[in-house]
């Protein structure tokens, strides 16, 4: 077995497991520290922390995260999910990493964090576009 031949086959799960882990941490993260990332959803989008809004946007983004980040994981229902996620990442990038209204000495880390956001939907689009390969519990081909 070749370079590339091992690479097509073992690529996209690695990729999968790779992406999935960013996911799966944070939504534990987030379940944690509940309190804490409910007062920076609401200190960014000037309501309460909380309010019922950021409740409710916490725990879908839980769900998102953590559920989509499996789903990625087990390789089954991976376009799907990988859509959910990529979906939440648009509004969560441009609210939470918007570097372009930062104060100069945050800027920096947003961009850096905004851009790792991006190539993150990247991977998600490959998922999408090409399904997540062998070793999964769906494998449809791309």
């Amino acid at each position: 077995m070749n370079v590339c031949e091992i690479t097509k086959k073992y690529g996209p799960l690695a990729g999968r497991l790779l992406i999935a882990n960013i996911f799966i941490i944070a939504g534990y993260k987030k379940i944690g520290g509940f309190a804490g990332t409910a007062g920076y959803m609401a200190s960014k989008m000037g309501l309460p922390p909380d309010s019922l809004l950021i409740n409710a946007l916490l725990v879908a983004t839980i769900a998102i995260i953590l559920g989509g980040g499996v789903l990625l994981l087990l390789g089954w229902q991976a376009r799907w999910a990988a859509t959910a996620i990529l979906l939440w990442m648009i509004p969560v990038t441009l609210i939470f990493h918007a570097y372009w209204s930062v104060p100069a000495d945050q800027m920096q880390m947003q961009m850096i964090q905004f851009q790792k956001n991006m190539a993150i939907m990247g991977g998600l689009l490959y998922i999408i576009a090409c399904g997540p390969g062998a070793f999964s519990l769906g494998r449809d081909k791309c």
